[in-house]
């Protein structure tokens, strides 16, 4: 058996029980960053008036600052899992990184600007220690047995989105019906919670996720790849200086952009060709990084070149299904608040609440058996890691109490803003199941087909929230728009996700030479920050483009660039097929 793996019992649903701490301790981090994220851009739009007061920024200041946040927290991953690989362990990077993120969101919960920039950055640290190390653990708990591998990453993602459904509820409910400090503060009360229930959890995980010995075989390279694809590629001087050039920009643009749209401070005030400093060195960054992959394309084996190129067509489509994607963490909360229809009284109301009350009470009931489950079969062995996980719940049925309690007691129901972006894990759990089979059958489409699908069905979606918006004239700042166009958008918004998320890491494990696996994830997870980057700086427009066009132009955009992007992919096919050299 592997140093780095476990002996599987199946003790909990056909898994090691181990798999299920994983699966808790990822579902109150994903509770906590969901939370929080669906209440910041509310927050700081918020009026200064009234009885949950803001701070009253533009959509335009909001939306930087998210979209910085969003962009590094995709990036220090990268540097998390090589610090977890080759100095600290998977393990104690995971620790680390939810005591950082738990003292971010009780930063955020004082609600002064100092604390909330301090806990941002907590919370982008402390995430770039976490993500990536949980699935760390899982893939070498089963190094020895493989074939349980995708059962168990289903498993673990179903935690994800469970901590996503709950944290987006109840975090949200609590920030805009009690205060915002709450809702900040909840998310930290849960990313501690998951903390300590992690560590003191350790000793049923043995030597998996320990710090590595010197020695350790992740400092060799080992392959049986055929002599053209096996073929090094090393770093030249010219790579590393524009890989320089690129870190340096980037970074530049990233702090400059918040500093200069939130605060007017303008570090590097100078205009280059019509750009003004932050997107000059944007443009810089970007034609850096395009000067480099080409380059380094250039000098492949004709079979990686191929791949290579296939890859980066998948990650350029990615980078443009998460600008728009992502508009649900900006702008779509700004819809709903300003342009959406959400009280209800007599049967819709009615209607809402055994609605509302049925996706949080059978979901939460579901976790709860699979609690009850881990601690027939732990709690002996780790019982303090349990009664930490048991107040958790008692805590959230308790809040769940509250908010059914609450609702049920009201005549008239205004609809939270945030219920809407519980929307995106109800319809992935429900529809998963059924778009995994597909994929498993004979029916499974090819990867350019996928991104096509992908790219379609997120440009159906905005095209349900332009049509909505149609009527809604140009510089109006409120309107009372059907929940209809939202719960579409969200529903084909999902679909359009189980199309094309899961494939590009699939993907890209399958063209890229096991050898450059690592580079390749950081340049993926670079194109999704990118993208995340580019959906709030489009998104911090919105207002100039309603005033100007109206509303259902800007939403206009974001329908017709994915579709025509999912046309070219259908179109790119027969060549991507042919640059993947096989691989299916």
């Amino acid at each position: 058996m592997s140093n780095h793996s476990i002996e599987i019992k199946p003790e909990v649903l056909g898994h090691p029980s181990q798999l299920f701490v994983l699966f808790f301790t990822e579902m109150w981090e994903r509770f906590s960053y969901y939370g929080m994220r669906a209440l910041l851009v509310l927050f700081l739009t918020a009026s200064l008036m009234g009885e949950n007061p803001g701070w009253e920024w533009t959509s335009e200041q909001a939306l930087s600052l998210l979209g910085t946040y969003a962009m590094l927290v995709y990036l220090t991953p990268i540097i998390g899992g090589y610090l977890a690989d080759k100095k600290i362990g998977y393990t104690m990077a995971v620790v680390i990184g939810a005591l950082l993120m738990t003292l971010g969101h009780a930063s955020m919960a004082v609600e002064t600007p100092m604390f909330l920039y301090l806990g941002i950055a907590l919370l982008i640290v402390g995430n770039g220690f976490f993500k990536p190390n949980m699935t760390s653990i899982i893939s070498k708990m089963y190094d020895s047995h493989p074939h349980l591998k995708d059962g168990a990453y289903t498993i673990f993602y179903m935690g994800v989105n469970a901590g996503a459904f709950l944290g987006i509820m109840l975090c949200g409910y609590i920030g805009e019906r009690i205060g915002w400090s709450w809702g900040f503060g909840l998310a930290g009360i849960f990313m501690f919670l998951g903390m300590l229930q992690f560590y003191l959890a350790r000793p049923i995980f043995g030597t998996v996720g320990d710090r590595p010995e010197p020695s350790s075989s992740l400092d060799k390279v080992v392959t049986d790849e055929p002599p053209e694809i096996a073929k090094r590629n090393p770093f030249l001087p010219i790579d590393f200086a524009l890989i320089g050039i690129f870190v340096v920009s980037a970074l530049i643009y990233i702090i400059n952009d918040p500093l200069s749209t939130i605060g007017g401070i303008k570090a590097l005030d100078f205009n280059i060709a019509g750009l003004e400093h932050s997107n000059f060195f944007a443009v810089l960054a970007g034609i850096a990084f395009f000067v480099l992959v080409t380059i380094r394309i250039l000098r492949y084996s004709p079979v990686v070149r191929d791949r290579m190129v296939a890859v980066i067509i998948f990650c350029t489509l990615t980078v443009f299904f998460w600008a728009a994607f992502e508009q649900a963490a900006g702008t779509l909360p700004l819809y709903t608040r300003d342009f959406t229809q959400r009280i209800l009284s007599g049967t819709g109301a009615t209607i809402f609440k055994v609605v509302d009350f049925s996706v949080t009470i059978i979901p939460l009931l579901i976790i709860t058996w699979v609690l009850i489950l881990l601690f027939r079969k732990t709690f002996t062995r780790i019982s303090t890691s349990n009664i930490i996980l048991a107040i958790s719940f008692v805590i959230i049925w308790g809040l769940v109490g509250y908010k059914v309690m609450t609702e049920l007691q009201s005549t008239e129901t205004e609809v939270p803003v945030t219920w809407f972006a519980i929307l995106n894990s109800l319809f992935i759990i429900v529809l998963a199941p059924l778009f995994s089979k597909v994929w498993e059958s004979k029916y499974n489409p090819s990867g350019a087909i996928k991104y096509a699908l992908g790219m379609i069905l997120l440009g159906i979606g905005f095209a349900f929230l332009a049509f909505g918006a149609r009527n809604v004239l140009p510089g109006a700042t409120s309107a009372q728009l059907s929940m209809f166009w939202l719960v579409m958008a969200y529903l084909f918004h999902t679909m359009g996700e189980l199309c094309l998320s899961p494939m590009g890491l699939s993907y890209l494990s399958k063209l890229v030479p096991p050898r450059m696996i690592a580079f390749m994830f950081g340049v993926y997870y670079l194109a999704i920050a990118i993208g995340n980057k580019i959906a709030h700086t489009f998104g911090g427009n919105i207002d100039a483009i309603a005033e100007a066009n109206g509303l259902s132009y800007f939403f206009w955009i974001l329908t017709f660039i994915p579709i025509a992007l999912g046309i070219l992919s259908a179109i790119l096919h027969p060549l991507l097929k042919r640059l993947m050299h096989g691989v299916h």
